[in-house]
């Protein structure tokens, strides 16, 4: 039996508008944990700052392979 079409993000106008919010409030925390990190005053808290400034990376990534495979669901 073949795999159900995806759903196309066009069949989902809501979708565009949160992606665009998630990475808003992903950018957000990022600038805080880099400006966390420079002024870390000690290696310890350095790298915890530096921790959280690659997870948002991650994350933020993360969220753009997601909206690219919704939007090549409407080709």
């Amino acid at each position: 039996m073949p795999d159900p079409k995806p759903e196309s993000i066009a069949e989902h106008p809501e979708l565009p508008p949160l992606f665009h919010q998630l990475n808003n409030q992903l950018g957000i925390i990022l600038a805080h944990a880099e400006i966390l990190e420079a002024k870390a005053h000690d290696e310890v808290a350095r790298t915890r700052a530096t921790q959280v400034v690659t997870s948002v990376l991650e994350a933020m990534g993360t969220a753009k392979e997601i909206r690219r495979h919704s939007e090549s669901a409407d080709v």
